[in-house]
Order: structure tokens, then C-alpha cells, then sequence
């Protein structure tokens, strides 16, 4: 079985009746959400709700036929299944390359358990160095962001779409993408930096928040439980 499906279905599996659900974004997710529907269409799940964190894998759900709801009317969830782009020996990860960072954090903090679906090519002794950084801005200003970055060791670049247009999250802001020569030497030291200066209002930078990762190989699925 294809590694990323291995992990979404174990994710799956994870499921119970009656759950409100936190549903993540990025290609994993995708299969995750999908395996629930045939399992909600199957009648082997009732009553599963779940609480999007972008606009295109709520799309995803509606096609799946996935309940949708609210944090405002489920301010606390049962269970998070999400991807990731990065995930170091400490479960911490980076995310964000899907452009959902700043809502996929909002809802895994509301969740009581967070269990992150990566396939092994995920795995990294170090984050940072497979993926940049995705840092969200609001679009006043975000030049400014620039010199600041780049003092802390990254270079970044402002996420565009194919037209040369900046991309613009579900929040309305902006992402720039920051990568590190050498990876990320001080995770929380560079997380604590960023989010003290206004204007920058999330990083792709999950740490201590994952209380379980997923990952699927080709010869199955590892499950990685997070100490302390």
C-alpha cells in the first residue's frame, strides 16, 4: 500500500462514533477524509462531525460527505488528524506548505488529542531541512518582515500563484516561505522571535504539539508516541 494511504487509513481507524473531529489540510489529510466517508457511508461511523481548517479540505469533507461544523459551536474537540511537512526524534514538525498554517494551529490547540499522518520521506533529523518555513503576515507592510527574517538566520520569499500573484490564505494574509542554510538549530528560539513582532501572526512551527505521529512506509505503518 501507497505510504501516504497507509497512515490516512490508520488515522482513520482512529475514529469513533460520535467524535467531533479536527480535519487537517495537505495531501494525507485528503486521503484521511476521504477513508471516513466511505466509513460514515458504510455505516461502520455515525454521528462523526467534523471542524475544517481550510477551505479546501472542507471541500474535501462536503464531497465525502463529511458533517462540517464550527469551533464557535465546537470549541473542543475530540481528536485532530492532520499531515505535516517536517517532523523531527522530537515530534515537533513544521507545516503550512498547503497554505492552512495559522487556522491548522487554532484547531489543533482546541483538540484534546493531535495525531499527525506523515509518510517516512517526512522524517528529518532537524527541522527545516527538507521544507521552508512557511511565516503568515498580514499583507500590510510585509516587506518590512524581510530584513528581521533574515536576521534570524532565513531567507525569505513571498508565496505566490502561478500568475505572480502573492497567495492569500483563508485568513486573508500572506505567506512567505524562509529557508534555512542548515536547518532550524533553535526552534522555539526562532517561534518566540517571530510571533513578538506585530504583523506576523503564525508559524508553520508545531512544537509539543503533536501527541502522536502516523507514518506510513512501505512496509507499513509506525506509530511514534511523544515522551513527556
Amino acid at each position: 500500500m501507497n505510504p501516504k494511504q497507509a497512515a490516512a487509513e490508520h488515522g482513520a481507524s482512529l475514529v469513533r462514533s460520535g467524535m467531533v473531529l479536527g480535519l487537517g489540510s495537505g495531501t494525507t489529510a485528503t486521503l484521511m477524509v476521504q477513508v471516513i466517508g466511505e466509513k460514515l457511508r458504510a455505516r461502520t461511523l455515525r454521528d462523526v462531525i467534523g471542524v475544517p481548517s481550510s477551505s479546501a479540505i472542507a471541500a474535501v469533507a462536503r464531497e465525502s460527505g463529511v458533517p462540517l461544523a464550527t469551533l464557535d459551536g465546537h470549541p473542543v474537540l475530540d481528536l485532530n488528524l492532520d499531515g505535516a511537512d517536517e517532523v523531527d526524534p522530537g515530534l515537533n514538525l513544521t507545516k503550512g506548505l498547503g497554505g492552512a498554517l495559522l487556522w491548522e494551529k487554532v484547531v489543533a490547540t482546541a483538540s484534546r488529542e493531535v495525531v499527525i499522518l506523515v509518510d517516512d520521506s517526512k522524517l528529518v533529523p532537524r527541522l527545516g531541512t527538507k521544507a521552508p518555513l512557511p511565516v503568515e503576515v498580514i499583507p500590510f507592510g510585509w516587506q518590512s518582515h524581510v530584513a528581521f527574517i533574515e536576521s534570524l538566520g532565513a531567507t525569505p520569499v513571498l508565496r505566490t500563484e502561478a500568475d505572480g500573484r502573492p497567495f492569500v490564505t483563508d485568513e486573508g494574509n500572506y505567506i512567505l516561505h524562509c529557508t534555512f542554510a542548515n536547518g532550524i538549530a533553535n526552534p522555539k528560539g526562532v517561534e518566540t522571535a517571530l510571533l513578538t513582532r506585530a504583523g506576523i501572526v503564525g508559524t508553520g512551527l508545531f512544537l509539543g504539539v503533536a501527541h502522536r505521529v502516523i507514518v506510513g512506509t512501505p512496509a507499513g505503518v509506525e506509530v511514534r508516541i511523544r515522551k513527556g
